[in-house]
């Protein structure tokens, strides 16, 4: 069994002794610990909105949070099966004090999370989410007394998400639908079965072929959508039968593309092409986190903007684009965040977006792909014994490579003329992850192997 507390969330395996997995008692602990929270930042605003994805265990901790968030004198608005953007929307639209989205994102079926928002339907930031721990770890609440206790109220946000898609300015609906695409999606039998085909028939698209796409949290394979998890929908493209495949995570935040041929058009790529039609519209600055591919860099100094890396993680990516007023950006796990609609990862946006610009590009996925610096990325890791310092080790590679450019607002980043290399320590386990890039997989390994041979040898 495992349980992981952490500033964004409390996460686990369903199950085990309490402490030790995601039961009962420890998610009434967290959403009380997050009331309290949100009643100390937001004393006035009685109101949480509440989603989850469709995994089996999902029906249990809803009832669990909800009926926690009741007794703590919250209204609830239990908007049920929705996306993780879904549920981020739905606070703002009713004004609520937060949200808490109860998915494990990609994680396999046993595991389930509880995601916080605040009051503009993002993430808790570093000091709201150890507040929360703080609380938790201290049961530091007080539950309302009988004639205080809130009630719950259902709504189904779907059909508002995917009205407010469809209003932003550079969805452009006539073209996409004039041009008839076949649409294959792969929604790993979670939430997304429902939200991509009411985007794609929003957005006129008729043809659209369906790959796991009931709702009941039996996920067909492992729910991450990388390549080697994907050869379903990718041999259903290679035998000619649409023009494009999207495949979303269970809380559908992420949106990893196939092209028309089967080949991969890279999840690295999602933000890249967005970024290029978005910024080919409206002039600006872009951001992803450090980990993410130097493409987004180039497109966005050919479109005369300016590109800024942040720390990894959602709350470090919007904040960074808000500090420069970015008009796009995101992650390079498929994560488009498009503040026009709102800042959080949402696979529906990327979708009618990507769909905008292949319309107007008039080429196929595989055409669209080439035209873009292609890169690849490396992902290795040092697992640290104890008598490894990680933070002298990153202070050294910094200095040995002080010639170099250097970021360190999350580890080392060491941007060399043909790559870069990026050394992390992990939040969840003793290792330092080392990623890097490069013009091939085989001098993105070399670069990689590089530095850690610096590092190995301190």
């Amino acid at each position: 069994m495992s349980l992981v507390k952490s500033i964004s969330g409390i996460r686990g395996t369903i199950g085990g002794r309490v402490g030790e997995g995601l039961n009962p008692v420890d998610i009434v602990r967290f959403t009380a610990a997050y009331a309290t929270q949100r009643k100390a930042a937001l004393p006035e605003n009685k109101t949480i909105v509440v989603g989850r994805d469709a995994r089996i265990s999902g029906e249990m901790v809803e009832h669990i949070v909800c009926g926690t968030l009741i007794g703590m004198g919250y209204n609830v608005v239990n908007i049920g099966m929705a996306t993780t953007p879904t549920t981020e929307l739905a606070v703002i639209h009713e004004q609520a004090a937060g949200g808490i989205i109860l998915t494990a994102s990609h994680n396999p079926k046993q595991w389930n999370a509880l995601k916080l928002l605040n009051e503009k339907g993002e993430f808790l930031n570093d000091a709201e989410g150890k507040g929360v721990l703080a609380i938790a770890e201290k049961e530091d609440f007080s539950f309302a007394e009988v004639d205080e206790l809130g009630a719950m109220t259902h709504k189904d946000y779907l059909p508002q998400h995917v009205q407010d898609v469809l209003a932003l300015k550079l969805v452009d609906k006539d073209a996409i639908e004039k041009k008839n695409f076949t649409v294959a999606i792969d929604c790993v039998n979670s939430i997304g079965g429902l939200a991509i085909p009411a985007i794609l028939k929003a957005l006129g698209v008729k043809n659209i072929i369906e790959l796991n796409c009931t709702p009941n949290g039996h996920f067909p394979h492992n729910p991450e959508p990388l390549p080697q998890h994907l050869t379903e929908i990718s041999n259903l493209l290679k035998e000619g039968k649409a023009d494009v495949g999207f495949v979303v995570d269970p809380d559908v935040d992420r949106l990893a593309i196939i092209c028309e041929n089967g080949e991969m058009f890279g999840e690295e790529y999602t933000l890249v092409s967005v970024a290029d039609y978005v910024l080919s519209h409206t002039k600006g600055n872009t951001v992803s986190n450090l980990s993410s591919t130097r493409a987004l860099s180039d497109v966005t100094r050919a479109h005369g903007g300016e590109y800024s890396a942040s720390a990894v993680g959602e709350v470090n990516v919007t904040t960074e684009m808000k500090r420069v007023g970015a008009v796009i950006g995101g992650e390079g796990n498929g994560g488009v965040i498009y503040p026009e609609s709102h800042y959080g990862r949402d696979a529906l946006v990327g979708i009618a977006l990507f769909l905008s610009h292949l319309a107007h590009k008039n080429m196929k996925v595989s055409e669209l792909r080439r035209t873009y610096p292609n890169y690849c990325i490396s992902k290795n890791r040092i697992d640290l014994t104890a008598e490894m310092n990680v933070d002298r080790i990153l202070e050294e590679v910094k200095e040995i490579y002080r010639n170099e450019r250097i970021n360190d607002c999350d580890g080392v980043k060491i941007d060399f003329a043909d790559g870069w290399v990026h050394l992390r320590k992990s939040n969840t386990e003793p290792i330092i992850r080392v990623y890097s890039e490069a013009a091939t997989m085989e001098e993105a390994n070399a670069l990689a192997q590089k530095v850690m041979d610096v590092v190995l040898k301190k």
